[in-house]
């Protein structure tokens, strides 16, 4: 699928040599293109649940389908995934899960062609496909390029452009997408409104191809995992580590909440209690939310060398329940604003998240990655779960629901992250 692997210089990760600094730092620098686009692909979906809602006469449940279509990807696939990248090294598994996703991206055409939701539905289970076999292959590759003890730091920093990605995708779905529809609605067909998503996604799809092409060039350091026998004991499964498989419960309220969030906040802004904002309009706010993330990731790169990244995301996650609560009992710009800011905190959340659960488990951190991307599977269960409540008790007490993953969070930032063994 990938190709043959591009040589790679054979550095061991404890190497404290100037190559080694300066091949890692080539590495990471690559990755953040990865991060950029898999965020940036991901948060798209915030702009088509809307669209497809209005298309296809969704309910709120319904529209949900789209997220869980996507995050029930990681479902099916992360362990495969895991087991994939162990074989064939972390460079060709980002090969094929770029290549993959640029198929899914093209199946966008014939899904709009079709004007059939599950056609849809199906793409965007290739795409995710796609993008879980990248996250697989690249989260674990950046905690692994340095010394461990900062590993929550860097892969935060690496993050931070996920959350770039995330920050650019609302302006570009909202002017090529949901203005594409607007534009003249009342003369356009539902056919032609389904047509919005041709161009963009054909553009990603040429994008991520080339992206192949070039990461299957370039000459990225291979790691040696080296074992830590104090955690990771030879022999011993990988779920029998306490802090993992809390890390993992952590990764999946956290992935649902903050899919979420964004998925009902155009819906939400254009509530008349809260900004009764049209679509596109609301769509460009939804940067903010991600903005925000962005921002936070950088912050919290520089304040994780200093401070406990467990500390740091319990207090994160109590700021996001204050928030929410702020929400969900306001109206107005006080309740706008207040959802909107929960980005911020939960920028450092699945990067601290996900390097807390791969301490100490030195050769078993590939496998523990695909456990850990498993549970991304939160983005399709969450956002179904609040899809219904808000089909039910209203759209804004819907956002009870991710009040209650804040609070697991902040218990595994406290006490769930520690290493016992």
């Amino acid at each position: 699928m990938a190709g043959p692997q591009a040589p790679v210089s054979n550095i061991p990760i404890n190497s404290s040599s100037s190559e080694a600094t300066g091949n890692f730092r080539f590495a990471l620098t690559a990755l953040t293109v990865l991060f950029f686009m898999w965020g940036f692909l991901t948060c798209l979906n915030d702009i088509l649940i809307p669209h497809l809602k209005a298309v296809f006469n969704l309910s709120y449940t319904q529209a949900m389908l789209i997220q869980f279509c996507f995050f029930g990807a990681y479902a099916t696939v992360s362990l495969p995934a895991g087991a994939l990248v162990k074989r064939i090294g972390y460079q060709s598994g980002i090969v094929g899960g770029l290549s993959v996703a640029a198929v899914g991206c093209l199946l966008f055409y014939p899904a709009a062609e079709s004007h059939s939701y599950p056609v849809f539905l199906g793409a965007l289970f290739v795409l995710a496909s796609g993008i879980t076999l990248l996250q697989v292959s690249a989260n674990p590759y950046v905690t692994a390029l340095g010394d461990p003890a900062t590993a929550s730091s860097r892969l935060t920093m690496t993050q931070a452009f996920n959350s770039l990605g995330t920050t650019v995708a609302p302006f570009f779905g909202g002017v090529l997408i949901l203005s594409a529809a607007t534009v003249g609605a009342e003369a356009l067909s539902a056919d032609a409104e389904a047509d919005a998503v041709k161009l963009p996604y054909l553009m990603l799809a040429g994008i991520l191809a080339a992206l192949a092409v070039i990461f299957s060039k370039l000459k990225l350091p291979k790691i040696e995992m080296h074992e830590d026998k104090t955690v990771a004991e030879e022999g011993n499964s990988v779920w029998s580590h306490r802090h993992l498989v809390l890390g993992a419960v952590g990764i999946f309220v956290y992935v649902g909440a903050e899919v979420s969030i964004g998925s009902f906040l155009v819906n939400f802004l254009g509530l008349d209690s809260v900004a009764a904002m049209e679509e596109a309009k609301a769509a460009h706010y939804i940067a903010y939310y991600w903005g925000g993330a962005m921002i936070g990731r950088f912050i919290g790169a520089v304040v994780m060398r200093s401070v406990s990244p467990g500390l740091v995301l319990a207090f994160n996650a109590a700021a996001a329940i204050l928030l929410v609560f702020a929400a969900i009992l306001g109206a107005g710009a006080v309740a706008m604003w207040a959802i909107l800011l929960v980005g911020l905190f939960n920028s450092i959340m699945f990067p601290t998240i996900f390097s807390l659960a791969l301490q100490g488990l030195g050769r078993q951190a590939g496998q523990a990655s695909g456990v850990l991307c498993l549970a991304i599977v939160g983005g399709a269960i969450v956002p179904l779960i609040q899809g219904v409540v808000a089909d039910t008790a209203g759209l804004q007490l819907s956002f009870l629901v991710p009040v209650v993953c804040y609070v697991y969070i902040a218990y595994y930032g406290l006490k769930g992250s520690k290493v016992t063994g």
